[in-house]
């Protein structure tokens, strides 16, 4: 039997069943690519393996980057894309998900599809939006912001994690500069999306206060629910692949088993070691990235 023929017999369908007690999680990223290996899929990866997952990843787009900045986004077809979450579907349970750098209309519309079709065996999704840079450069033209606008407000995204100025374009509202503005916008994208919103601070220069939110919205009681988890600020320019590794381990714990409040919560935890860790890599001479590995043993064969 030819390979066409075997993926003819799979084509449609979702891979389905419960990971077996004692198993390592699979879960799954649709992001870019970072060949300097600090943010994207790499990053996501790296997460996933510290975190005791098993990583997987669908290509979206070929990001030529390193850590002084993006040369080049070669978007990959949506036909690709199809192609690749179809081929992970159809023969691996997925238990989790993360997505990351999407780009255009046909890549957002492939990959809500292809969320649909799980139906109420959708695992936990987690979308880091990726629609403005730490430098303020928009990655994503209107039509584009307005295809993921509508994908986060579908009900398929359990947690978006923006950052400040990403969350400020979602709710159409100036750039907060508090953290009281950054959780008013969080509660209102939440309750507009029906996605809990993990608030982040790290875009804040008032203080050196680094605490971040789990925002979500109870529709019958009309209220929002905010969970605080506390950080401080560390002093280096090595920050490269934060929000990467923020959603990619949110994704990994609640593909885990944990609810996402406590995923959340260890997620903070761990992102406040691989930034504290960060300046030990000596990676580039730019902004580095983050240490995804920082509480893993190994050994370097130095004797």
């Amino acid at each position: 039997m030819n390979a066409n023929a075997r993926g003819s017999r799979t084509s449609g369908k979702r891979a389905s069943g419960k990971r077996e007690r004692g198993s390592r999680a699979r879960v799954l990223s649709i992001a870019g690519t970072d060949p300097s290996g600090g943010a994207g899929l790499m990053a996501d990866l790296r997460t996933m393996a510290a975190l005791g997952a098993y990583g997987m990843g669908v290509v979206t787009n070929a990001v030529a980057q390193n850590t002084q900045g993006v040369r080049a986004v070669l978007a990959v077809p949506s036909s690709s894309v199809r192609a690749q979450l179809e081929a992970v579907s159809d023969d691996v349970t997925i238990d989790g998900v993360k997505i990351g750098m999407l780009g255009g209309v046909e890549t957002i519309e492939t990959v809500r599809a292809w969320l649909e079709a799980f139906g109420s065996r959708r695992p936990p999704v987690v979308l880091d939006p990726v629609m403005i840079s730490t430098s303020g450069t928009r990655l994503l033209d209107e039509d584009a912001v307005f295809a993921l606008h509508k994908l986060l407000c579908s009900g398929l995204i359990d947690v978006v994690t923006p950052n400040i100025p990403e969350l400020a374009a979602l709710c159409e509202w100036a750039v907060p500069k508090d953290w009281e503005g950054v959780r008013e916008l969080a509660i209102e994208f939440a309750g507009e999306s029906g996605a809990k919103v993990y608030a982040k601070s790290g875009h804040l220069e008032s203080s050196d206060d680094r605490t971040d939110a789990l925002v979500s919205w109870d529709q019958a009681k009309s209220e929002a629910r905010i969970d605080e988890f506390a950080g401080t600020l560390v002093e280096t320019q090595n920050t490269h692949g934060t929000g990467c590794t923020l959603s990619s381990a949110l994704a990994t714990f609640a593909a885990q088993g944990s609810g996402w409040v406590k995923a959340a919560r260890r997620a903070k935890s761990f992102m406040n070691g691989a930034i504290a860790h960060a300046d030990e890599l000596h990676v580039g001479h730019g902004h580095g990235p983050i240490d995804q590995l920082w509480n893993t043993t190994y050994d370097v064969g130095n004797e």
